[in-house]
């Protein structure tokens, strides 16, 4: 954290204003208490100007020798660039990560990408944030266990990449909070948490799968 901290203090008084205030909203999200999360040191070669945060769904354990687990992770990213960027179609980039092990039935759906993508459409769409240029990918994958790991279950993993452009809003400083709660709202239901009572009934078409029947240990 304090390295992430350091370099954002290095690079605060030759970032543009925008930047600093979007920065500034997403430290100051907030954020359901299933939700932990930090900065982390952001890619320096995307963007003239980057920040960075992870985050990870935790189920904290009830008695006194329960662990936590992680039931989903991932990163964000806000890239700028105030000459604005072609690709992107404005002058701010949000790029993310977001992963969870699922049960394996939910896995063998075989919507579960299209499904998956439309939870990060909707989480947006719900939020009632404005965006655009969305691209991504949704990457499913299976791990078989043998040998002196043949008595665990199989597995699956989920991995959600994308990336959208946030719309700018008064002076040229899109709503980063509602980005990153939209994208908190993701990783919780990848994660299989039912919706918190703040949050907004999915539209848009979402297809909810069934909730899992239990965190695994990460």
């Amino acid at each position: 954290m304090a390295a992430a901290q350091e370099h954002l203090a290095d690079s605060a008084d030759e970032a543009p204003i925008p930047f600093r205030q979007a920065v500034e909203a997403l430290r100051s999200a907030r954020l359901r208490p299933e939700i932990e999360i930090d900065p982390t040191p952001a890619p320096k070669r995307l963007a003239p100007f980057a920040y960075a945060l992870e985050a990870a769904v935790v189920e904290h354990g009830s008695g006194p020798v329960s662990e936590d687990k992680d039931l989903a992770d991932g990163r964000l990213v806000l890239l700028h660039n105030p000459a604005g960027d072609d690709a992107w179609h404005g002058t701010f980039r949000v790029v993310t990560l977001a992963r969870a092990e699922l049960e394996p039935e939910m896995g063998a759906d075989p919507l579960l990408p299209e499904v998956s993508w439309s939870w990060l459409t909707g989480a947006l769409e719900a939020r009632g944030v404005p965006y655009g240029a969305p691209s991504g990918t949704v990457t499913r994958a299976g791990s078989y266990y043998f040998g002196g790991l043949a008595a665990r279950e199989p597995a699956t993993q989920i991995e959600i990449r994308a990336s959208w452009t946030p719309a700018e809003g008064p002076g040229g400083v899109p709503d980063m909070a509602a980005h990153l709660a939209a994208w908190c709202d993701l990783l919780c239901q990848v994660a299989g948490l039912p919706p918190a009572a703040l949050d907004l009934a999915p539209r848009g078409g979402v297809v909810p799968l069934p909730q899992r029947r239990g965190a695994q240990p990460r």
